[in-house]
């Protein structure tokens, strides 16, 4: 046992050096002479000017796989090869044809249920702590839900999306209680994820989820709350240091009266609450509503580089390219906010492609997982097991730690949550067709899930109720995962290790393997890379 720990720590040691080297490596150029960099301009203006007369080349499987690993959780060898076949322009365009507007699994209509509030109130003790313990289990329900639509879905460019704005527009379920708030919610990301960003923001603002969320159902003419007013200029819109608090002050009145219709759970504006007086904001005056505020936001230039930045830093590198985030933002605006449009110009630039920006990204605990189970094709009933681990890995998926979201990137990656995501993958190869785990020998982190309260912020007497039967579930759950390494390894071409290389890490392997028995066994030692936390 001794001995495992002191190897735990040397192989975690040297994954967090090495997950941030790679993170953080990127070409330099080296100094030359004013006659050598004459000469290498010239050059590339021929190698330019005989390229744009030629026909775009199919980009080949390397940057297929780059592709479809940032936007769709895992690069699946079926759909590498496709496009491989294509231009980057006829990739994207794939990618975007396919987009859904709604999910592909039905969820059980009670994560659809509205209790009036007037219903609650007159429950007796006893039927509230009844429905209490329904609506943890609801939220559980939803995680579960979404997971498996990550996993099932034709789509996962559309699901990407979804959990891309999720994280921008935050809402939890740790403050929304009921589960229909944040089910909806997830609807309406999905409907505008590759829609329109003006449409969004609005449908956004009247949602019942961020109304609760933000506290707006407070927000009245005589007790004004700034909450949802100075989120959605510094969070969802301008950014941090583009208004004032003067601006958050008046936007605040404008919002006044947008509440929630507690016997239908519907958005519900109230004229008796709305302060109809006149406001200043950013420059502008007038007797503002809310829907007026937003079109002011919209208005300003920095709403759109806020949004091309934040998408930079989720589907291409750490560090935005100014001059880069300017031209994004400047097709944003002058497509009318169309999402798909920034997504087209900016899954298809030279930056995105380029090869100082590949493997430059850490997966996020529901990247890993989702794409691990796509990519081998794993055969997995209930994935309540991985919305559970994902949480122990720091992404409760509809429960972002606060407003501001998950940090994301190399916040992902500390000595605990390395250790979980190595456990958890040695576990998902160990024992090939079957993952064999009971919880009592499953990984700490598995272990430490399997018995958590099912969330963050439990009504009265709801964790320890449900605590009881997580075990079982999540034991059978563990014990239905299928993995068949042969059945993965048909699709290759060649069944060589270099292949095999190629097809499970977004780079070369940190550490090369020496030696391998047999197919499992290789897989087990790639997916235990660094590079492969990487996208």
């Amino acid at each position: 046992m001794r001995a495992q720990r002191i190897g735990d720590a040397e192989w975690l040691g040297s994954w967090l050096i090495a997950i941030r080297a790679t993170c953080r490596a990127s070409p330099r150029a080296r100094a030359a002479g004013r006659f050598g960099q004459l000469a290498l301009l010239a050059i590339g203006m021929l190698v330019l000017a005989a390229a744009s007369a030629q026909p775009a080349l199919p980009m080949g499987p390397a940057e297929a796989r780059h592709l479809l690993l940032r936007t769709s959780f895992c690069a699946s060898l079926s759909e590498t090869r496709a496009l491989a076949a294509l231009t980057r322009d006829e990739a994207v365009e794939w990618l975007l044809d396919g987009a859904r507007t709604a999910p592909s699994t039905q969820p059980d209509p009670e994560l659809d249920r509205w209790t009036p509030r007037s219903q609650v109130r007159a429950m007796n003790p006893q039927d509230r702590r009844a429905w209490q313990r329904h609506t943890i289990q609801q939220g559980q329900a939803l995680r579960v839900w979404w997971f498996d639509e990550m996993l099932a879905t034709p789509s996962p460019f559309t699901e990407r999306m979804t959990l891309f704005w999720h994280n921008h527009f935050v809402s939890s379920l740790r403050k929304v209680r009921p589960t229909r708030l944040m089910y909806r919610q997830n609807l309406l990301l999905r409907q505008y994820a590759l829609g329109s960003f003006r449409d969004m923001l609005h449908a956004v603002a009247r949602d019942p989820a961020m109304i609760q969320y933000l506290d707006n159902a407070s927000n009245r003419k005589d007790r004004p709350n700034e909450n949802f007013a100075r989120e959605v200029m510094e969070l969802f819109t301008l950014g941090e240091g583009n208004y004032s608090e003067h601006d958050v002050k008046e936007a605040a009145r404008a919002f006044t009266g947008w509440g929630i219709d507690g016997e239908t759970g519907e958005f519900r504006f109230r004229p008796a609450f709305h302060d109809t007086g006149m406001k200043s904001i950013l420059g502008r005056e007038g007797a503002f509503g809310g829907g007026e505020v937003l079109e002011i936001l919209l208005a300003q230039p920095q709403t759109a580089q806020t949004i091309a930045r934040k998408l930079w830093r989720e589907f291409v590198s750490p560090d935005p390219d100014p001059a880069e985030v300017r031209r994004l933002a400047d097709v944003f605006r002058r497509s009318d906010y169309d999402i798909r449009a920034l997504m087209r110009a900016l899954l298809t630039s030279d930056a995105f492609f380029a090869d100082a920006n590949r493997a430059t990204l850490v997966k996020s605990p529901v990247e890993l997982l989702v794409g691990t189970l796509r990519q081998f094709r794993f055969d997995v009933g209930d994935v309540y097991p991985f919305v559970v681990v994902s949480r122990q890995l720091g992404q409760d998926l509809m429960a972002p730690p606060n407003v501001k979201g998950w940090p994301g990137g190399e916040a992902w990656i500390d000595a605990g949550t390395l250790l979980a995501r190595k456990q958890i993958l040695e576990r998902l190869f160990r024992d090939g067709e079957r993952v064999r785990t009971p919880v009592a020998t499953a990984p700490i982190a598995m272990r430490a899930s399997a018995t958590a309260a099912v969330s963050a912020a439990p009504a009265a007497g709801g964790a320890n109720a449900m605590t009881a039967r997580t075990p079982t579930r999540f034991q059978k759950a563990l014990q239905s995962v299928r993995f068949d390494p042969a059945h993965w390894a048909s699709q290759l071409d060649r069944d060589s290790r270099d292949e095999i290389e190629a097809a499970v890490l977004p780079a070369r392997a940190l550490h090369r393997v020496t030696s391998a028995p047999d197919r499992l066994a290789l897989l087990r030692q790639l997916v235990l890379d660094p590079v492969y936390q990487l996208k």
